[in-house]
């Protein structure tokens, strides 16, 4: 047989099981004549028929006509097979699912965010993260300073009108009431001067500050 080498023809069916080789003249020759053979049966008669057409066809169907074949009437094995060659078909490619498709998708875009932050981190300035509240213990520690503020407020309140007024529940009540808002007017003074502080920074100043702490 001559070198075996892929080929594509015919519609684009499900190849048959087994080994495929391409069709020569003395292969149609050979299916032709066994198409009218009378001593094969109607279904080998027939499959010789069909088979005799396409380019290429199933290494199996062929021996099984040809051994079925009278040896008066039938070529060569060798002979017959003379400048055939295997025919190798490509595997279907293997269809990703939706889900990987998403998968594979985001995972360039970020692999080209980071390419694109790497080739621009030298020319664009860094982003100013010193912003308040920005994590979970700034938060915290906000609001028990102002819990704290505002209960000392109350106290401070309460036993100023305690000392003024006597032991009069009512007026000792709306003091520690009176402390508390005022501790809460002063700690929300206090967070616009921060803030306002923060804000009127300039960028160079605040990264300074990070890189000496």
């Amino acid at each position: 047989m001559a070198a075996a080498s892929p080929a594509a023809t015919g519609p684009p069916n499900p190849p048959p099981p087994g080994l495929i080789i391409s069709a020569t003249e003395h292969i149609r020759g050979f299916l032709s004549s066994a198409s009218r053979d009378p001593s094969l049966s109607g279904q080998l008669r027939d499959l010789a028929s069909d088979l005799s057409s396409p380019a290429d066809l199933p290494y199996k169907s062929l021996r099984e006509i040809w051994f079925a074949s009278r040896p008066e009437t039938r070529p060569g094995w060798a002979r017959l097979l003379s400048g055939s060659h295997f025919v190798f078909t490509s595997p279907k490619p293997r269809e990703k699912s939706e889900e990987l498709k998403v998968r594979l998708r985001k995972l360039s875009e970020m692999a080209e965010k980071k390419a694109y932050e790497e080739l621009v981190k030298d020319i664009t300035p860094k982003k100013d993260t010193n912003e308040p509240f920005s994590s979970y213990k700034d938060q915290l520690g906000f609001g028990l300073h102002v819990v704290v503020t505002m209960f000392t407020g109350y106290l401070l309140g309460y036993f100023a009108f305690r000392a003024l007024f006597g032991h009069s529940p009512v007026m000792n009540a709306a003091g520690g009431i009176l402390g508390l808002v005022c501790g809460m007017l002063l700690e929300t003074l206090l967070f616009i001067i921060r803030t306002s502080n923060q804000d009127l920074r300039p960028p160079s100043s605040a990264s300074r500050t990070k890189k000496n702490q």
